[in-house]
């Protein structure tokens, strides 16, 4: 395993970090073996959320007894202080720990971010809780170029996670002005939320950016942590085979696609928007005819049902055409 400086933190992180989204896939008692073998592989960076449902006590309960061999990054959307304080608490009880290395605001749109900041805003209770000795260091999650190029100016901003992958670099500068002012830079949507099918070109494309301090694949079993490390273990440039590989990737998957961020929910009559959208995938990118229809017939509500309200698009990161897009949905799979 390879290991860098996160920016201004000073922490030392493994290059492959652990996405804590799919351990919600598995129940509490498997969470152990997999943190053992996530350590086993030299992975020391472990990123949830208050987001992620079980992730934070999944994780808390899985590492007790190896705290110490791991840099715990967790996030917030809390905007005021009284809430930020509160989800800090919970985070620590969660986690079983007393300190948490890195605390994210979760997240925010420019306006969110505003309060955040104001007089009251969830700066404050990070702000305590770091001379409190709660939390280590203080970051930002972004899907938004807008709410990136302002943390870039935020001086209390140590760390900065935005998406970054073979078809979303649309961050590339940014993540370069990340390592010239020294800020850590943590690369999410690695496979652009599934949609990038060849893992391994994936993680090496991004560890080809030496700008990038660690990536965070999401992973819930061994064989996805031997599999995710083994790809980022070559830090050599990407080959001419390789170059050609991403661009059939992005000629592909072109700019509407989903990353699954979930930030569309709740649908109005209750469909899963990703999931649709996912199943599609496997469906016209991929070919998968049967194992496509078979995933959607799961589904209790289908892309049919959409009224067109438009609110998902409303709260899309990706200004996606939503509406458009569950029509090609239903159409495809006849309901």
């Amino acid at each position: 395993m390879n290991y860098k400086t996160l920016g201004k933190t000073g922490l030392s992180v493994s290059a492959v970090g652990f996405g804590g989204i799919p351990i919600q896939r598995i129940t509490k008692e498997e969470a152990r073996p997999l943190l053992e073998a996530v350590r086993a592989a030299g992975i020391n960076y472990i990123d949830t959320a208050k987001a992620y449902t079980v992730s934070e006590e999944w994780i808390g309960a899985a590492i007790r007894g190896m705290r110490d061999d791991f840099i715990l990054a967790t996030k917030s959307m809390a905007r005021t202080k009284e809430a930020m304080a509160a989800d800090i608490a919970d985070s620590l009880a969660k986690l079983q720990t007393e300190y948490i290395d890195l605390y994210q605001i979760h997240n925010p749109n420019m306006a969110q971010l505003d309060q955040v900041l104001a007089l009251g805003g969830a700066l404050e209770a990070l702000m305590e809780a770091k001379s409190a000795g709660k939390i280590g260091h203080i970051g930002l999650t972004a899907h938004s170029r807008e709410v990136f190029e302002r943390a870039l100016e935020l001086d209390f901003v140590e760390t900065i996670m935005f998406p970054y992958n073979i078809v979303e670099t649309q961050g590339e500068d940014l993540i370069a002005r990340c390592a010239e002012k020294n800020i850590g830079f943590i690369a999410m949507k690695p496979m652009a939320g599934g949609a990038i099918e060849d893992g391994t070109l994936a993680m090496r494309f991004i560890c080809a950016n030496h700008a990038v301090s660690v990536v965070i694949p999401g992973m819930y079993c061994a064989e996805e942590v031997a599999q995710n490390c083994a790809a980022a273990a070559d830090f050599s440039s990407l080959s001419a085979e390789e170059q050609a590989k991403i661009a059939a990737v992005r000629a592909d998957l072109g700019e509407s696609f989903c990353r699954r961020c979930n930030y569309c929910a709740p649908c109005a009559v209750g469909i899963s928007i990703p999931s649709v959208f996912l199943f599609e995938g496997y469906l016209s990118r991929y070919n998968l005819q049967q194992w496509a229809h078979e995933r959607y017939a799961t589904l209790s509500v289908k892309a049919s049902a959409c009224i067109g309200c438009g609110v998902c698009e409303e709260r899309c990161p990706y200004h996606l055409p939503i509406r458009e897009m569950m029509k090609r949905a239903a159409a495809g799979f006849g309901e």
